[in-house]
């Protein structure tokens, strides 16, 4: 099997909300591939961040596509406001109604289901078909800066071995020091917040990331 493309989606929820549109262009410029974007309803996860309008107004400046991941109750409900916002990948939970996969795919979006760390790989199987990529989660949804969770990699590996060539994305706690991790074991979407927008450099700490995950990705072909 030969390795998808490595990606590096930061997650715009690091970014400073008050300059939003400086920081994505900073962040395209710096070799951002996606801009990931966090929903969180404050009720499948505590806190609570933005709706469709702000999705929208990203949509009017951004040059690189929207990965959107929706971590709410309803996505049934809600997922057609963020597609019609602008969302070019649009990522529910197998927690929630991943029946929603037939509403992102009937849109033209791409669509990905999200797994928590607690939740078994297996609820995804019955909705592969439907996905052009798997979110598997390495801290709980809800908060960003948390520490990585390795032991959510052999789900990662598991869904290789099963025979998966579409994206897989791995969310939390993602950086220099833990992108090999989760590149060797077949990851190939980074998201990753304060590890490039609390650097110094942020693109010297995207083509870092990129060329860790690379190299590590190649050995698992």
């Amino acid at each position: 099997m030969n390795p998808p493309a490595v990606k590096i989606a930061p997650s715009l929820l690091s970014a400073d909300f008050v300059n939003l549109a400086r920081d994505v262009a900073a962040i395209e410029d710096a070799g951002a591939d996606l801009l990931h974007v966090d929903v969180m309803d404050g009720h499948f996860v505590p806190n609570l961040t933005i709706g469709p309008p702000v999705v929208k107004a990203l949509k009017r400046v951004a040059r690189r596509p929207l990965d959107v991941h929706i971590m709410i109750t309803n996505p049934l409900r809600d997922a057609q406001a963020y597609l019609d916002a602008g969302a070019d990948i649009l990522t529910c939970h197998v927690e929630t109604e991943p029946d929603a996969l037939a509403i992102i795919r009937a849109s033209g979006a791409r669509a990905g289901l999200a797994v928590s760390p607690d939740t078994p790989i297996e609820q995804v199987a019955p909705y592969l078909a439907q996905v052009d990529m798997v979110l598997v989660m390495s801290v709980h949804p809800g908060f960003g800066g948390q520490s990585f969770m390795p032991e959510v990699l052999p789900k990662i590996e598991e869904l290789r071995r099963g025979g998966f060539e579409r994206d897989i994305e791995i969310d939390g706690g993602i950086g220099p020091s833990t992108i090999a991790e989760a590149a060797s074991a077949g990851a190939n979407v980074f998201v990753a917040g304060s590890a490039i927008f609390g650097s110094d450099d942020w693109a010297e700490t995207i083509a870092t990331m990129r060329s860790i995950a690379t190299k590590h990705l190649a050995a698992t072909a």
